[in-house]
């Protein structure tokens, strides 16, 4: 059956295919009685940085009494119980976005969080969901495969925020809810997505009235100041820092108090797959650390936290994408990696209909050029749970395995539209356990 599905959408035009898209949105919406004008829609758009803002908003929302839904690429949450995303998109298609906001009024859920992608909006998935907010992460060069263009896709985000603009504002409780954007100011051309008709327009970043003074960044986490308040954070990457001041404008906009937003952001809990440390590799003298990284960008934040924990050698497992992503990527990971890492153990990562070896051997090329040597620092493993357990096997003390391009995704897609299930982590645990 997966099969026929991918076979019909190679023949069916995308314009009829994203036709049928818009009339489940549709139909979702009335199935379930549009359940986003019971709830309080906050929407998280942008290159990289989503998933993780939406993690941390739902802590600091729950710490200050909110009841909160989340859907996002890590998790589809409800008031406190939690399903691991293993379906390998973000926007669900379908009716299930509506079904999951019904079920999050059903639960007594007063504020959703809905991760929003460029490519959701082509497929019409953001479509009959009435957002209050809007937020843009980041943006920057990345998934020009799926839009042509930078400039394409750059407008799919702010065709986004037109749409939230151009919504009827709420009232919830006797009170009326303001349509918001919030933007980093960092962005390149950030003032177009305030253009539209929004009643509330924050900016945070360099030169805003949200801006991180004081920064430190350590091997303790993260150490920084907004209006003059100590905030300390056991996460890694400097990036972060913008995903967290994300939160806190939104926590803001809400009426959350400074002590609250203190207080449980000097809390937060890591977040699955994003820069996760393996704590069963530790009785082994080595770090394994599990991260989502697959583009330059993300890598590049990566390795500045690896510059943080100055291991012995690095032991680096990753690949590239198949399924009609940008194949430039490939060779522009290989080089970074192949300059960065000790060790480079190339393997399998959602290869779709693509041949992996294919992907693998191109990966692997760009390694070479960087000077490492087949067989004795660069390994190609088509098997990625060999993989990993290659990396284990030579790993030594006070070594650093990186295993990159997943996180927490919890299946990986095959020939034909099948997916198998598989988490990184696991995979991970279980060769620990046969050294």
């Amino acid at each position: 059956m997966n099969q026929i599905k991918s076979m019909l959408k190679k023949l069916i035009p995308k314009k009829i295919l994203n036709l049928r898209h818009l009339f489940w949105a549709w139909y979702g919406a009335v199935k379930y009685k549009h359940p986003s004008e019971e709830l309080l829609v906050i929407g998280i758009t942008g290159t990289s940085g989503k998933s993780t803002t939406a993690y941390l908003l739902r802590q600091l929302l729950e710490s200050s009494g909110h009841t909160v839904g989340v859907l996002s690429t890590i998790d589809f949450y409800i008031a406190g119980l939690e399903k691991l995303n293993d379906q390998k998109m973000t926007m669900l298609g379908r009716m299930k976005i509506q079904k999951y906001l019904r079920k999050m009024v059903e639960k007594g859920c007063d504020i959703a969080i809905v991760e929003t992608t460029s490519e959701g909006r082509v497929q019409h998935r953001h479509k009959f969901i009435n957002y209050d907010m809007m937020i843009l992460t980041n943006l920057y060069p990345e998934h020009i495969e799926s839009h042509g263009s930078f400039e394409a896709y750059k407008q799919a985000k702010l065709d986004l925020f037109d749409y939230v603009a151009n919504h009827k504002s709420k009232i919830i409780n006797n009170k009326s809810i303001l349509k918001t954007a919030i933007v980093n100011k960092e962005v390149k051309g950030f003032t177009k997505f305030l253009d539209f008709n929004f009643e509330n327009k924050i900016k945070f970043g360099i030169g805003s009235d949200f801006e991180p003074k004081d920064i430190i960044v350590d091997k303790n986490g993260l150490h920084f100041k907004i209006h003059d308040r100590e905030f300390n954070v056991s996460m890694y990457g400097e990036h972060n820092i913008y995903n967290i001041l994300a939160v806190v404008v939104i926590a803001r906009q809400l009426d959350i108090s400074w002590s609250v937003i203190q207080e449980a952001t000097n809390e937060f809990k890591n977040v699955p797959g994003r820069v996760e440390f393996i704590k069963e590799a530790e009785e082994y003298g080595f770090q394994v650390i599990v991260d989502y990284a697959f583009e330059p960008h993300a890598m590049t934040a990566l390795y500045q936290i690896v510059d943080l924990l100055k291991p012995k050698r690095v032991i680096h497992v990753f690949g590239s994408t198949g399924g009609g992503r940008d194949k430039e990527r490939r060779f522009t990971v290989g080089s970074l990696i192949g300059e960065r890492a000790d060790i480079c153990i190339v393997t399998d990562e959602d290869s779709y209909d693509d041949d992996p070896m294919e992907i693998i051997n191109d990966v692997a090329s760009a390694v070479a050029k960087t000077g490492k040597i087949p067989n004795k620092n660069l390994f190609k493993i088509l098997d990625r749970g060999e993989g990993i357990k290659k990396a284990l096997e030579i790993a030594r003390e006070e070594d650093l395995i990186l295993v990159t391009g997943k996180g927490s995704e919890q299946a990986m897609c095959i020939a034909g539209g099948r997916m198998i299930a598989w988490d990184d982590r696991e995979e991970v645990r279980k060769n620990l356990a046969l050294l």
